[in-house]
Formats: C-alpha cells, structure tokens, sequence
C-alpha cells in the first residue's frame, strides 16, 4: 500500500499499488501544466479581491506557481505518480515552496471544477491553432488556384470524366471546405471559453467567490451558469474534436486526388520528393505515402470523436471518474489534426501539376458532351432530343477513336442536320468553361471573384 493522499483524511489504509497505477493520470494529463497554473494563478488573485485570502497570501501563492512553471519547463520538476494527477503534483509542489499557504490556494475550488477549467484552456488554444493552420491551408490553395488559372482539366462525377472545369476551380472547391472548417472551430470555440471555476465539486460554494472575473482573467468570454452542468459538461471537448473529424474527412479527400492523379495512368501532379518515399526493392517507385498516410490518420480522429461520445453518453450528473478518459483521445485528435494541416500546407505548396496531362485526358473523355447538347437546345431542339442526338454522335466518335471536336461537319450533320460550322467554337474546351461565369462557376471571372472573396476573408481571419 502507498502513503495517504491529499484527500484521504478519512481513509484508514493507503491505495493498493495495482490500483494507484490503474487510475493515475499524471502521465498525460501533465500536459495541463500551464492551464492549470494559469488558472490557480487567476483563481488565487480572486480569492484576495474577495477578501477570502489577503493579497500578500495571494502574491506568495503566485510567485510560488511561477517557480513552479519555471521548474517544470527547465525539466527540473518531479513528478509524482502517487500524487495522481498535474493538480495534485503542483499544489504539492508548491505547498513545498511557500510554505503553509499553499494549502489554502484550493480553498473555494474542486478538483473538479479545476480540471474542466484546465482542460477548457487547453482546448481554446488548441482551437486557435487548428484555425491558424486551417488558415494557411486556404491561403495555400488561393495561391496555387491563382497561378493554374488558366489550365482545364476533366471535372468528374462518379471519378468518371464529366465536364471541363479549370484547375483554379478545383483547387478552390477545397479552399472552401477548410474555410468552413475555420468558422466550425471559430464558432465551437465560443462555446469552450466559458469558465466553470467557482462550480467547486457539484453544488457551487459558500465562499464568495467572482467567477465572472476569473473567467475574464483567462481570456474567457463568461463563466458557467450552472455548476453541475459546469463540471460534468464535456461538450466543449466532444465539438471540436467533430470539427477536427470533420477537416480530416477533407484532408483525406484532398489526398485522394492527390493520390489517384500522382499514377501515371493520369499524371496530373509531381509529388515533390519531400513528401514522397521510395520502395525497398522498386527504384522506380515514387509513393504517395504522405497522402496515403493522412488519408490513414483520419480514422484515428474518427476514433476520438467515437470514444469521447462512447465516455459521456451514460454518465449520471455529475462528475464522474470516466471523466478521466476524456483528455487522451483529445490529445490525439489535436496531434494528428494539427500535423496534418501544416503537412498539407507544406506539400500543396511544394506540388508541381502537368497541365499536358491534364490536356490530353480532357479529349479522351468527351467532357464537352454537354456543350454540344445545349448548342441543340440553342438551336430550337428540346433538350431531351438534344440529349439523344449528342450520345448518339459521342457513339461515332467512340467508335472512331475521336473526341467530339474531331469529327468532320458531315458526320455531324448527317446525325442532325442542326449542326453548323459554328459548334467547333463551342467545342472548344476553353469556350466550355469560359461561359460557366454564373456564380460560383468555373468561368474565369467567377474564378477570380471566389480568389477576391477568399483573399478578403483571409485578411480578417483570426
């Protein structure tokens, strides 16, 4: 059995070793180191402004918390597995500093309430920093949309080729997604900054405590307005890692573009060498590994999320130990989220296109189907028909071993005697995007207006 703990007043015997291994949290949950000072820091100056400790008491706590940080940050710091927690281990430590007083810094607070405040910090800051790398991803794509803005490539439904669009399109589809993966962390952040110190163990406390300023002296917008649901509430863990699950998602779909145009069979991209790897026994082998990979990680954030909604869905108010079980897979999804944006952000930079490529698959396709069909319609035919006729001269082409624009006036005319000289204009892929210029196209200015719009909203972003 190991010694008493903190809490053991009423205990008789000590925790079996077995059990003191099974329930500690100290390995992990010390990541909370800075939180928690910053935190008990705040919580201590409260105590003296409402005359519940006096300021020297609240200087002498403060001072002892900083040597604290600076302890732990030079690696000089020891913890303590028997102290179970980063809570513990600090008051301990600092009780060992200052003396006396720093028994009274828990005064008016739980563990509890402490660790949702702790653990609330550091998913704001994680959230800041998701949303600056989500931020450059975008300014990314914007760049790499505007230096292709004048390559065309098979736009595809069902990875079958559709119609063309420009590369600058494409890219920018992406920009889009990342941008609504800023305002999802933006938005789910308002919701993690809401102090719950003052909540104490479930109940609130007697003391006359100020949680508002508390919570302004974090860098939160307000504090809890029920303390039971302030110290059981882990939606503010659960939200963000759904909108780190849902970025992944989009991450893996831009690897699989990344990955299926690096085959030769399409030849779209170069992988830079960075963000590449070789086989053992291929020489000729440049993987997609860094795509594939990321691609991979998605479900480790799919897992948090499941493990997280698995934790809290049969918990009774109000704190409960499974509790504990919150912080790893936060941990995790933030690792591999934030890893992963600055990764993209690196490769997408770095990636070279093959705009001949892109060309020659643009007239194996017969992606300027559509264009044909509405020249018909232009012409008086009822889209239906327009729609028959134009299969009906992809058949020839096919059969030909021809594109669409290939085909001689005669075999046009000898399918509907409609067709003109004129459709070769409108054939032409070029013209096929230059015309899509209704909002949110492909044409070139709606292209250039989607640039302008994201350029606006990245010089605001925070």
């Amino acid at each position: 059995m190991t010694q008493k703990k903190m809490w053991g007043g009423r205990f008789s015997e000590g925790t079996a070793a077995l059990v003191e291994e099974y329930t500690e949290s100290i390995s992990y949950d010390r990541a909370l180191y800075r939180q928690d000072i910053k935190g008990s820091q705040a919580h201590a100056r409260m105590l003296a402004r409402q005359g519940v400790l006096s300021a020297e008491e609240a200087d002498i706590l403060c001072r002892g918390l900083d040597q604290v940080r600076t302890e732990i940050e030079a690696g000089e710091f020891v913890w303590k597995r028997g102290l179970e927690d980063v809570h513990m281990n600090i008051e301990s430590r600092l009780t060992e500093i200052v003396g006396e007083v720093g028994k009274k810094l828990h005064t008016g607070r739980s563990r509890n309430d402490q660790v949702a405040l702790d653990f609330r910090l550091y998913v704001a800051e994680a959230l800041d920093n998701w949303q600056r790398l989500a931020a450059n991803l975008v300014r990314v794509l914007a760049d790499k949309a505007e230096a292709q803005r004048e390559v065309i490539l098979p736009g595809c439904t069902h990875l079958q080729p559709a119609q063309p669009v420009s590369l600058a399109q494409h890219l920018l589809a992406y920009a889009w997604m990342f941008k609504r993966d800023f305002e999802r962390m933006a938005d789910a952040g308002r919701r993690v900054r809401v102090s719950p110190l003052g909540a104490a163990a479930l109940a609130g406390t007697t003391y006359p405590l100020d949680p508002a300023s508390v919570a302004s002296e974090v860098g939160f917008d307000s504090a809890f307005a029920n303390s039971m649901d302030a110290v059981s509430d882990r939606d503010f863990a659960v939200e963000p890692v759904f909108c780190a699950s849902l970025c992944m998602a989009h991450l893996s779909r831009l690897c699989e573009d990344i990955i299926i145009w690096s085959n030769p069979a399409f030849g779209f991209v170069k992988l830079p060498d960075a963000y590449s790897t070789g086989s053992s026994i291929m020489p000729q082998k440049k993987n997609p590994d860094v795509a594939e990979l990321m691609r991979g990680k998605s479900g480790r954030v799919y897992g948090a999320l499941t493990s997280l909604l698995t934790t809290i869905k049969g918990l009774p108010m109000t704190y409960n130990r499974d509790l504990q079980e919150d912080k790893q897979p936060f941990f995790d999804a933030d690792r591999t989220l934030s890893a992963s944006l600055e990764v993209m952000g690196g490769m997408m930079e770095a990636l070279g296109f093959n705009a001949v490529n892109m060309r020659r698959m643009l007239k194996l396709g017969f992606v300027n189907a559509t264009e044909l069909a509405d020249y018909l319609v232009g012409k008086g035919l009822p889209f239906r028909e327009a729609h028959h006729v134009t299969g009906a001269a992809v058949a020839l082409a096919e059969q030909r071993g021809l594109g669409l624009e290939d085909l001689e006036l005669p075999e046009f005319q000898a399918i509907s005697p409609l067709i003109g000289p004129d459709v070769y204009e409108v054939l032409a892929f070029e013209a096929a995007v230059a015309r899509r210029e209704a909002p949110g196209g492909t044409g070139p200015h709606s292209v250039q207006t989607q640039l302008a719009a994201l350029r606006g909203w990245l010089s605001t972003a925070r």
